[in-house]
């Protein structure tokens, strides 16, 4: 059966016209003429059978029928654009993955592990995009995302598969310089850990994450201790942001051991308390239901294996902190 679609020449013409608000500039973009261009979108008028456009004093201007086909098409062009870009240049031997992914998470876990798939995959190329909340797949251009939340807001989440990586259990971090200015004689349990007990930790300025801002009275409460200003402190949107002004001394914050891996080992951060926070948050990473391709197949596959290899190996010895 013949599908219920105009010709894309009409629907170049139109997104052109709708673009600039005049037929003489959608004519010099797409080098023809400006009675053409109106022929055509005359023509995407009387198939779709509304007006698209109405004159004015200044010119063409959009209905209302025609703002909403313009905003629905124009995703819809620009992924044929991009699809046919990367054939073209894959060659149809790869291809392209655009992945959704939390900030911190890309910048601090992520990112630096991507020359390991580049060097195994050459001829898939990544594109991230940060996103912080669930999305539909149908309605935004990603191929997948790597999403932090909990098992109840992934079930709610329709018409996806997800693939569950690792917990997001947070600990509390601080410069070394913040413990001894407040407790002299604290001795370190490993060159990047100390032991505050939670009554000590009280005596800390606090950092807070604003997309959190329980955190810590949580991280009292699972320790038994009634900190009345637990939610008082600086408050910062993201871990990365977090990790930054701990390490310059502004506070204590709470924050995932694997996103600070790298300060924790330069020890601008350090292990103030060995008692985490476990966490009813993890990382999935999140794709339509629909059979994923095989360049996504390959990602999931990879990005398993990473996961699986730094939960049995981690730079900072946790054991010590037991």
């Amino acid at each position: 059966m013949r599908r219920k679609i105009p010709s894309m020449q009409s629907l170049l013409c139109f997104e052109s016209a709708a673009k600039h608000a005049s037929y003489t500039h959608a004519a010099l973009e797409l080098s023809m003429t400006q009675s053409a261009v109106s022929r055509q979108i005359q023509q995407l008028e009387e198939f779709l059978d509304i007006q698209l456009f109405t004159r004015t004093r200044h010119g063409m201007e959009l209905t209302i029928a025609g703002t909403q086909y313009y905003a629905a098409i124009k995703p819809h062009l620009l992924g044929l654009e991009k699809s046919t870009q990367e054939v073209m240049a894959h060659k149809g031997l790869g291809g392209t993955l655009k992945l959704g992914v939390v900030p911190t998470f890309a910048t601090r876990w992520l990112l630096p592990k991507l020359h390991v798939f580049n060097t195994r995959y050459p001829e898939i190329t990544i594109h991230l995009e940060t996103s912080t909340k669930p999305f539909l797949f149908h309605e935004q251009m990603f191929d997948a995302a790597i999403y932090a939340g909990t098992e109840q807001q992934i079930e709610h989440w329709p018409s996806i598969q997800a693939h569950f990586l690792m917990h997001e259990d947070v600990i509390a971090v601080c410069s070394p310089s913040l413990i001894l200015k407040h407790f002299p004689n604290a001795e370190k349990l490993t060159p990047y850990s100390y032991h505050l007990n939670p009554e000590q930790v009280t005596q800390l300025p606090l950092l807070q994450q604003t997309t959190r801002p329980t955190i810590w009275q949580e991280w009292f409460q699972a320790h038994r201790i009634d900190h009345p200003k637990a939610d008082e402190g600086q408050r910062h949107e993201l871990f990365s942001m977090l990790a930054v002004a701990a390490s310059h001394s502004m506070g204590v914050a709470l924050i995932p051991q694997m996103l600070i891996e790298q300060e924790l080992k330069n020890q601008t951060l350090v292990i103030a308390s060995s008692s985490p926070l476990p966490s009813n948050r993890a990382y999935y990473l999140v794709h339509s239901s629909q059979a994923p391709s095989t360049i996504l197949s390959k990602f999931v596959d990879w990005i398993q294996h990473e996961v699986k290899a730094i939960s049995n190996f981690t730079p900072v010895d946790t054991q010590a902190q037991e």
